[in-house]
């Protein structure tokens, strides 16, 4: 690392029994959460960049149609879309592989729904849909570029800490 990088920092979360989740309710009406049971990868596009340009989200950016179509649209992903009074606010991405761990693969609100306290219940539903998929084990991953608190909600949620690589 040159001394004008900054480090970068992944830490990787898992939850092994559905009981450590400590949940936090949706105590806000107006939040819904909706799966989305039509499997369109133009909506994944667009979440990923819709709530992913303040946190850097970019290893995605460059993919064509038939990357996004072939990722989004696999029958072992599922989405959902969160709104505040109908307008979209953020979404989740879960993933399930062939030993039933459940992957956070994206996770988050819009900038203008963030600091409004949605994200712990936002989180709790998206960890509960995961055990109610069948999952075996529930892991995520965030990072230094995400939201300062992201790893603190993840924490808060129950997931435990098994490995962080800084570089």
């Amino acid at each position: 690392m040159t001394s004008t990088q900054v480090p970068f920092t992944t830490w990787y979360l898992a939850m092994e029994h559905e009981h450590e989740l400590v949940k936090k309710p949706l105590l806000d009406a107006r939040f819904k959460i909706r799966e989305c049971l039509e499997k369109q990868f133009e909506i994944n596009r667009f979440f990923y960049q819709f709530v992913g340009c303040h946190w850097e989200w970019t290893d995605k950016l460059s993919w064509d149609d038939e990357q996004w179509q072939a990722y989004a649209e696999a029958p072992n992903r599922r989405t959902w879309i969160a709104y505040v009074d109908n307008s979209p606010a953020g979404y989740l991405e879960l993933s399930k592989n062939e030993d039933n761990v459940v992957e956070l693969d994206y996770f988050g609100l819009a900038r203008r729904f963030v600091g409004r306290g949605y994200g712990g219940g936002f989180l709790s539903f998206a960890i509960e849909a995961a055990w109610q998929w069948g999952a075996q084990r529930v892991q995520v991953n965030t990072c230094s570029k995400d939201h300062p608190d992201a790893l603190a909600n993840y924490q808060a949620r129950g997931f435990s800490l098994y490995k962080t690589i800084t570089r």
